[in-house]
Parts: structure tokens; sequence; C-alpha cells
């Protein structure tokens, strides 16, 4: 496992290795074809229950296995411990798996939200349980974050590999029922369509409207209205995050088997729920590891829809690695609303400055509105600049 401090430079050398989760086993299954195939010798299992695979332990090979949180009997523990195995038990009391070997699923999140409410959810419990540890100094609590978001990190390396992931990136604050917000999840619907894997912050507003999107695209285009009309109903997480939750999942039952996507939230901003829209969520405790990952990933590119402070912080950070050229060749950056970027927040003028005379300025452009990025992240692809 990495530290959550870990560069970018060592992620890409990391998810350049795909042949190493080969040797991870994330299930029974996985484990019964491998003490099949005669051992579990250098084979790292995580978060599998294997009370019921004692005979097997006990008449396998583990020399250097490691055993991630992983439930069996004290004689087989003993027994893998005894042969070379390491053997990292699973922690009581805690509201979330530190070894997890898949990433969230909405329904894991937001189990109990009908019948208790969001306050009783595995999403709202672990919040309570980072508030109260982020700042005790005590290292046991900073060891479980670091492990479960390197977890969390190796899950999504498996999860995108081969893919062609394109970030959208916005506001919170950007409410159901609005023009905005309905734009966002046309965007996302036609990215989808068009082969894209689409990635957010996985957070409300902006973000989810466009995994909502994502979820609309093998439907025909009367769900995504409709959607959009019940999610009106609700039209913000606060007062209530319960019945904001609830709405989302009305849509998810109404139509069922939606269209893939990823959110990558994080309990920092524990006020902002994740959105259920978003069919694999990466769910991180430290801030800066969500944040680069997310633009890291993007290797299709990044649209940047109205948003504030957040946004404007995620526009540089991913223009920094752009313009130094850090991950290799730059990826399409484009920014959405050409009054936002350009009076309200003039973040455009800085960026265009940013990339003159550099590899990046024929990735960056400005548009007026959502129906232009398809064309635009086509256009940058390309090479063809602005």
């Amino acid at each position: 496992m990495q530290p959550n401090s870990e560069s970018p430079a060592s992620h890409r050398e990391r998810s350049a290795r795909p042949a190493s989760h080969d040797n991870e086993i994330e299930s029974l299954e996985e484990f019964d074809r491998a003490v099949t195939a005669g051992s579990l010798a250098g084979r790292r299992i995580q978060s599998v229950d294997l009370t019921d695979r004692t005979f097997a332990l006990l008449g396998t090979d583990t020399t250097e296995a490691v055993f991630l949180g992983c439930e069996m009997e004290p004689d087989a523990a003993a027994k893998v411990r005894a042969g070379g195995a390491l053997v990292f038990p699973p922690i009581p009391g805690l509201p979330f798996d530190p070894y997890r070997g898949s990433l969230y699923g909405p329904e894991e999140l937001f189990e109990g939200l009908t019948d208790s409410g969001y306050d009783a959810t595995p999403d709202a419990r672990a919040y309570e349980w980072y508030r109260r540890t982020r700042t005790d100094g005590d290292v046991f609590a900073s060891m479980l974050r670091s492990v479960h978001d390197d977890a969390v990190s190796d899950a999504l390396d498996e999860h995108l590999a081969g893919a062609r992931v394109v970030g959208v990136m916005g506001g919170h604050a950007l409410e159901r029922g609005s023009a905005a917000y309905a734009g966002a999840a046309r965007l996302g619907r036609r990215l989808a369509r068009s082969g894209l894997t689409v990635a957010t912050g996985g957070g409300p507003g902006a973000m989810e409207a466009a995994n909502l999107g994502a979820y609309a695209a093998p439907f025909d285009d009367t769900m995504l209205d409709s959607a959009l009309e019940l999610l009106a109903k609700a039209p913000r997480f606060a007062p209530s995050v319960t019945d904001w939750a609830r709405a989302a999942f009305d849509v998810r039952r109404d139509r069922r088997g939606g269209g893939a996507s990823v959110g990558i939230p994080t309990w920092f901003y524990g006020h902002e729920p994740p959105n259920a829209f978003a069919t694999h969520i990466a769910k991180y405790f430290v801030n800066a590891v969500r944040e680069d990952g997310l633009l890291a990933r993007s290797n299709a590119g990044v649209v940047f829809l109205p948003g504030a402070a957040g946004t404007v912080q995620e526009i540089f950070d991913n223009a920094t690695p752009n313009y130094y050229g850090s991950r290799g060749e730059p990826t399409p950056m484009v920014l959405v609303d050409r009054a936002h970027w350009t009076q309200k927040l003039p973040t455009w003028p800085l960026l265009q400055a940013l990339a003159a005379d550099r590899p990046m300025a024929a990735r960056i452009a400005l548009v007026d509105s959502v129906d232009e990025v398809p064309e635009a992240l086509a256009r940058l692809s390309a090479g063809d600049g602005s």
C-alpha cells in the first residue's frame, strides 16, 4: 500500500503495472480457483470471508501471502501465519472496510435510507467517524484512512483499465429543476452515448446531473425528461439529505439498469452527500488524493461547468500538469459558459496566458453552452486547438 501522499508520477508508475492486479483475490470464487490451482503463495487476499474455508487454508501453500481484513477461524489464521503469510485482521467497530477490494455502489453507501433516513446510512456513519478522528492525532485512525484510500485507488484503477474517461466538474450548488442542471444532464448523456466513461466529483449539483445523464444514456430521451421532473420536487440536499436521496432512488427504481459512470466524492466535504446516479463510487477520506486522482484519470479530457472556488481550483490543478507535461501529452480542457469564466470568475484569460506558446495551447477551449462540448472535445483531442 502506498501512503496517501503518493505523487502523480508514482501513481502513473503503479497504474502502468496492470499485471499486479492478477495477484489480488477479492472474492470467494477467485479464492477457490487459486486453491484449486494449488497455491496461495504470494497472493493478496482482500476482505474475503474465509470462515468456511478452513480446510482449504490448512492444506494450501500460503508462503508470502497477505490476508487483508479476511475473516477466518483461529486455527486457520495460526496456520497461514506459521506458513509465512501476513495477516491483517478485520478492524471491529468501523463503519467502513479499510481493506475493501472494490468500489462502492450507491446501494451500499445509502443502505438503510428508506427505513431510517440518511443519518443511519454507512455514508453518514463513516463521515461521523471521520469527523471524530481527523483532528485527534491518533496515528491508528490516520493509518486506517490511508489504507482505505489506497485500497479505493487500487479498485478504481482496476475498474477504469482501458477506459476513455472524461471528467465533468462543476458546482455542488446547482439545483435540480434548473435549466443548467438539465443541460449538465444532457451533456453527461451525450458523452456516455459517445462511448466515454463519465467521471465526476460524485456529489450533488452539476456532478449529480452529469452522472444522471450517463445513467439515462441507454434509455429513450423521455426517460431523462421524466427523471428531471421527479427530481425537481427535491431541488437541493439541504435541509433534508434524506428527501434528496430518496428522490434519486425513486428514479433508479422506475428505470433499473441505467448506464455506468464513476463518482469520486470525499468525506472531507461530509456535508455534501454522494449522488445515487454514479454506479461506481470511489469515496475518499483525503481530499487531495481524491482531487488529483480524478483529474489524473480523466485521460479523454475534463469539462468545467460553471462553479465557484472548488471548480477554479480544479481548473488549475488540471492545468499545472498540462503546463509542465508531467503526465505526458496535455489532455483537453473545455470551460463552459463564456460569461462565467471571463467576467464573473475570469479564469479563462489566465488559462490562455499560461498556455501561450506551450503544447497545452492546442488543448484548451472556451464554449458558450454544453451543446458545444462534444465537438470541442473531439477537436482538442485531434490537436486542432481552440
